[in-house]
């Protein structure tokens, strides 16, 4: 090899590190013009060049014009095909060839197992046998072992270990590493173990591929004495160990590794930094996400794009999102990734406003969604009941094709459900070409927030039917469905089988259901023995419930024992005293209701007031009672006037137990037709066009007066009224209301 085939070589190997085509082009017009006859070495430099930056055209140009290619030559160009995918001209290729080795074989197998089908590359393997067992390598076996492993294929991998065996390849690390990891990621974890051990010489590669098996197939125990038992160590073990624990809910313990790993001075990578955090996340371990991210900006890893991402995702989790924001804005580089743990963030600590907001700056910047990230935002629309938005991102994931990722799909059935289309959400569910146990669980829980019991309860066996599992959310739907229908012993049956069928320990949202199915039944005294025999006492929401229920059925006695049991465990909770306020009024103790007043007024508990929106041309409007803030206040009290007259003329008698002030018929009656909701809902009457629905959200449990009102409402008007409240969405239509008037 000449001196100027040398230098033009090491040039030409630069300019493919560096993956820059203008700089190859330079070097080879300054080849043609220097060497009149290019050495066969120096012109399979030039085609391995041309197809490692990707112009395989080129490159395969300049390997038709050699004159006497060689072994080599054929090897390159048949390399760039098979790396690229192009199965056809690798294939043509290979058959051109005047003769093959072992590496021709090789990259035929690689591209057929990288980009073809199983049966083809085990065809490939097949012929490379009867043309020569001098072929076979360490390559060729280390191919087949990834590609049994990606593709699951656990009958050729065993074949294969049958025959690194059967040519001598057992004793070769490079081979068993991917055997080991095929085994175990195909969870025949003792297979592995025993391919592990009956390896005669292990090097540092094998051990962290068991460790990574081990802690896969969650044998801890195993992983931990095999780590211990590992001489020289490396920063890959260390992070394998910190990921596994991390993977397998033993947080403290990963963030203890990491701790351990410091002592001993190893470098760490992007991987080490992302697990811990993401544990220091899993633990809302505030105080130690802190000190890594101390860590990370003293050893300089803060602008790697990978480490700001868990960075953010940990302070979201840790609900410091001030802090996640400053890393997020500080951050030198953003990714799709960022952009999502942001925005993913903002949803889970109940900024999807901001959520909205940060996704459309992110297509601003250019960075386009995935699935995980379109999924995210629609789930915020969702908290948010944006009807407008949503579909708008619906229609992007129709556009793009995300909506054939199952977390779209789920998104947007849960979407639709909680926005009050339930029909919506039920066509998309059956559009849907893979349901998992998340789909039917959005539109159980859809269904059953409508008060659609039966329909809850169908769909809830139809689940079972096809064989799917249901989870702790699941039964919060359909055991919601069954309270909001009065069907105590299908509730009861269904809380039975959670437990003892699928082994589903309870958690205070079930134990509020069942609260909720016997005191919204009337059954009060089975309600508060169903309490005492719990494992533990209600949380604030169950004792809420059932206070609420004693208001209903006018129980002062369970009543005053939830109301001094819920003050006990949040001695601010207002609920406590508006609701016992409510009993106490609507047995006419009018002397109670004001020493619970003073009560509060003393400690400073201070009721949520109550409020509704609605939105029109993208500005959501806000009223409160007897709210004349906004500039169509007179139209809107003239509006309500009018529909108080007609009401009246229909047969509407005020409820004035929802009233609990000890003041004149004719005050209560004023307060009642100017609570927020109404106010709303006049204002739908005034702008939202006729034959669309007019949709109200409040952020109280609406009251059985405007309950009662709006579906007087719904009938003078013949207008659909859909109102979301605290607890379940109403339909009013034609005077009659979804909920059938239990709620």
């Amino acid at each position: 090899m000449s001196s100027p085939s040398n230098h033009y070589a090491s040039l030409l190997k630069l300019c493919c590190e560096n993956k820059d085509q203008s700089q190859l082009r330079k070097i080879h017009c300054l080849i043609i013009k220097t060497l009149t006859d290019p050495e066969t070495f120096l012109s399979n430099c030039l085609v391995n060049c041309y197809s490692k930056v990707g112009n395989i055209k080129y490159a395969r140009r300049l390997f038709d014009k050699m004159a006497q290619p060689n072994l080599f030559s054929w090897n390159t160009i048949l390399s760039a095909y098979s790396k690229s995918g192009n199965l056809s001209e690798m294939n043509s290729v290979f058959h051109h060839m005047p003769f093959h080795d072992g590496v021709s074989w090789n990259l035929l197998i690689s591209g057929h197992a990288s980009h073809g089908s199983v049966n083809d590359a085990v065809k490939v393997y097949n012929l490379m046998l009867k043309d020569g067992l001098g072929n076979l390598s360490r390559i060729t076996f280390s191919t087949m072992l990834i590609m049994s492993s990606s593709r699951r294929c656990v009958d050729l991998g065993r074949q294969i270990h049958g025959h690194v065996l059967k040519f001598g390849f057992g004793s070769y690390v490079f081979v068993g590493s991917p055997l080991v990891d095929m085994y175990a990621k195909l969870g025949l974890i003792y297979d592995a173990k025993r391919g592990f051990d009956e390896l005669p010489e292990r090097n540092i590669v094998m051990y962290n591929t068991m460790i990574t098996g081990l802690l896969r197939c969650g044998l801890v125990e195993e992983s931990r004495r095999l780590f211990r038992g590992i001489k020289d160590k490396d920063s890959i073990s260390w992070t394998t160990m910190i990921t596994g624990l991390m993977q397998n809910g033993l947080e403290r313990e990963a963030i203890d590794f990491f701790r351990e790993m410091r002592l001993e001075g190893l470098a760490m990578d992007q991987f080490t930094f992302g697990s811990v955090l993401t544990a220091c996340g899993g633990l809302l371990a505030l105080e130690e996400g802190k000190q890594i991210h101390a860590y990370i900006i003293r050893n300089d890893h803060k602008d790697n794009v990978f480490v700001g991402s868990a960075l953010v995702d940990m302070y979201c989790k840790c609900k410091s999102i001030k802090y996640a924001e400053s890393v997020f804005r500080t951050m030198a580089r953003k990714n799709v990734v960022s952009w999502t743990a942001m925005l993913v963030g903002y949803g889970h600590n109940g900024c999807s406003e901001e959520a909205v907001k940060i996704f459309c700056n992110m297509q601003r910047n250019g960075i386009e969604p995935d699935d995980f990230t379109l999924g995210s935002v629609i789930s915020s629309c969702a908290n948010l009941a944006s009807l407008e938005e949503g579909t708008q991102f619906h229609g992007r994931s129709l556009v793009t094709g995300l909506i054939s990722f199952i977390t779209v799909s789920n998104a947007l059935v849960t979407f639709y459900g909680k926005c009050g289309n339930i029909e919506d959400s039920h066509r998309l569910f059956n559009e849907m070409n893979v349901r998992d146990e998340v789909s039917w669980t959005a539109l159980v829980s859809g269904y059953a927030k409508f008060g659609k019991a039966n329909e809850t309860i169908d769909l809830f066996e139809k689940m079972l039917s096809h064989g799917l599992k249901p989870d702790e959310v699941t039964f919060i739907g359909v055991l919601s469905a069954c309270s909001r229908a009065g069907l105590v012993e299908k509730g009861r049956h269904y809380f039975e089988i959670m437990v003892n069928e699928y082994g589903i320990r309870p958690i205070h949202d079930h134990y509020t259901c069942m609260i909720d199915i016997l005191s919204r039944a009337g059954r009060l005294e089975e309600a508060k023995s169903f309490i005492n025999k719990m494992p533990f006492p209600p949380d604030a929401i169950g004792w809420a419930t059932l206070l609420s229920s004693c208001r209903i059925h006018g129980n002062v006695e369970i009543g005053k024992w939830a109301a001094e049991s819920l003050l006990e465990l949040d001695p601010y909770n207002p609920a406590s005293y508006v609701l016992l306020s409510s009993i106490y009024a609507s047995k006419g103790k009018w002397d109670h209701v004001s020493q619970l007043r003073r009560t509060m007024r003393e400690k400073g508990v201070r009721k949520d007031p109550g409020c509704s929106w609605i939105k029109y041309k993208s500005r959501v409007h806000i009223f409160s009672a007897d709210d004349w803030s906004s500039p169509y206040s007179d139209q809107i009290y003239a509006e309500l006037e009018k529909l108080n007259h007609k009401m009246i003329k229909e047969g509407y008698v005020p409820e004035l137990s929802s009233v609990l002030h000890d003041v004149e018929l004719s005050e209560k009656i004023k307060m009642l037709n100017h609570h927020s909701e109404k106010l709303a809902i006049a204002f739908g009457l005034l702008f939202i066009p006729s034959g669309l629905p007019i949709r109200v959200v409040k952020n109280l449990r609406v009251c059985s007066d405007c309950h009662n009102a709006t579906k007087y409402i719904s009938k003078i008007t013949q207008r659909e009224i859909l109102v979301r409240d605290a607890v379940r969405f109403h339909l009013f239509k034609n005077g009659e209301c979804s909920c059938g008037d239990f709620w």
